[in-house]
């Protein structure tokens, strides 16, 4: 039984799919004027999250992300580059999958454009104007009517003399009330413009995530989620024009979610202030699979705050679960290939620990999954991985110390561990970027042959200052000798 936070509601509620076994998910996407910055990522990784926990507990997600192509702030990159809206677009979008990818953050079904869907917005101001909702000025624009609809403010909870003090809102003396918003506006020079009823002109933002949304996903659709930041006006706007068009106050989504915001350094981003950072700059210093556990770590409605000591303690973090999971691929690859048993006396009259770590496991993974079950909190669920993480290494390296001899049975036992923790691994998202290719490996292997040699050489000859400092950079660049009865082993931290 999953439940959730419904920002509707404002309370958990128990996820009742519209169909059985399936969910559908419509999340907000970028406006493509900029490269994603840390805050854009957020919400994405979160859905991503999300959808792979419902994939892998057996429904089958259908998931829309949409891309804003068509905006002022585009309009306005393009004039200053002196290029068309579509080129901005088109290289940000193509930034977007980059930084995405390095995230592993799953492609979404669907990712509809603004630019490609401009019938279907046409038909829906159409429909709004004819049920009375909306209003054409001379110019052209066309207006949403908020005093037209008698439910406007629901999710937000605003009254209408507090939601002018919490939006930014153009004056314009055309409009019949200051929060009306902009479903069609004119063209004007320089901008890219289509045909409509009212004349030449393009889509005002809110109106556009509702048709997208609508025509991908139809008239009811499970979940509906972004930043809290777009709570209002945008979704608030979206639920108003949808609903009215529809005339159905229960259609559209039926639940909202939406995660935190990320600060940096406890304050807010913005270029003015220096701590603006995109995912491509802290790319460079990270790697992807870290800067998503970061994300991840802290339950998605949490406030986030993002700083240099915060990601690197996430780094360990992460370093200590890809241990375990390193030390699970060993143990596997070693069944595998038929070793795990071999040189190992007697086995048969040994107790195996092995029923033990299978039994922990099973558990730490029902847990995770209550976890997950309870608002998506993956910061609990990470905690369970760590605990059996602990187990695992303490297993692993009782074994490479020659104290565990392993039964026949065991085999299947550490197979089943290995893939409790590929489970939770795979919800979480990491522990999937191969960084490196197979002739990179066998450098890589060369080269720390050489190195655990001349280690190995000095403490033969008690040179304990060369081999101690061999060792201790060594893990400071990631890397843990370990001295076993089989010899000198390595492994990334």
């Amino acid at each position: 039984m999953i439940q959730f936070y419904n920002t509707m509601s404002r309370s958990k509620e128990i996820f009742k799919p519209l169909k059985a076994g399936e969910v559908s998910i419509y999340c907000c996407g970028v406006t493509p004027y900029n490269k994603p910055h840390i805050g854009n990522a957020r919400p994405f990784v979160t859905w991503d999250v999300i959808r792979r926990y419902f994939a892998r507990i057996g429904y089958k997600v259908r998931y829309v992300q949409n891309f804003t192509d068509v905006d002022d702030k585009i309009i306005a990159a393009a004039n200053r580059e002196g290029v068309s809206w579509s080129e901005i677009a088109d290289r940000y979008i193509r930034n977007y999958f980059q930084v995405m990818d390095a995230l592993n953050v799953q492609p979404a079904d669907v990712y509809p454009k603004v630019s490609e869907t401009i019938p279907d917005i046409i038909a829906m101001i159409e429909t709004l104007v004819e049920k009375n909702f909306a209003y054409r000025l001379d110019n052209g624009d066309v207006f949403y009517s908020v005093e037209a609809d008698k439910s406007y403010g629901k999710l937000s909870r605003r009254k209408f003399e507090d939601m002018q003090a919490g939006a930014r809102v153009e004056i314009d003396d055309r409009k019949r009330h200051p929060m009306d918003f902009a479903l069609w506006k004119a063209a004007k020079p320089g901008e890219p413009a289509w045909d409509s009823p009212w004349g030449k002109g393009r889509p005002g933002w809110h109106i556009e995530c509702s048709a997208m949304s609508l025509k991908y996903l139809g008239e009811k659709f499970d979940f509906h989620g972004g930043g809290a930041d777009l709570i209002f006006p945008h979704h608030e706007n979206e639920i108003a024009q949808s609903q009215c068009a529809l005339g159905d106050e229960n259609s559209f989504a039926q639940y909202w979610v939406h995660n935190g915001f990320i600060t940096i350094d406890n304050t807010k981003m913005s270029k003015s202030a220096g701590n603006f950072f995109t995912v491509e700059d802290i790319l460079r210093k990270y790697p992807g699979e870290v800067v998503r556990f970061f994300l991840v770590q802290t339950h998605y409605r949490s406030p986030l705050d993002f700083n240099e000591e915060r990601i690197k303690e996430a780094q360990i973090s992460y370093g200590r679960l890809k241990i375990a999971y390193n030390n699970l691929q060993e143990l596997v690859k070693q069944i595998e290939e038929d070793k795990f048993l071999k040189g190992k006396k007697d086995p048969m009259i040994t107790l195996s620990p092995a029923g033990g770590l299978v039994e922990g496991a099973e558990r730490l993974l029902s847990a995770f999954d209550d976890a997950m079950n309870d608002d998506f909190n993956t910061a609990l669920a990470i905690s369970y991985m760590f605990e059996l993480a602990r187990d695992v290494n303490a297993y692993y390296n009782d074994y490479i110390a020659g104290k565990i001899l392993p039964r026949g049975a065991d085999a299947y036992m550490i197979m089943r561990v290995s893939e409790v923790f590929t489970d939770m691994a795979s919800t979480i998202g990491i522990f999937e970027n191969v960084e490196e290719t197979a002739a990179d490996s066998e450098l890589v292997d060369k080269l720390m042959k050489i190195i655990v040699d001349i280690r190995q050489y000095a403490r033969k000859n008690k040179n304990w200052t060369v081999a101690d400092k061999i060792r201790d950079d060594l893990k400071a660049a990631g890397i843990i000798l370990e001295d076993t009865p089989q010899g000198v082993k390595w492994k990334q931290a």
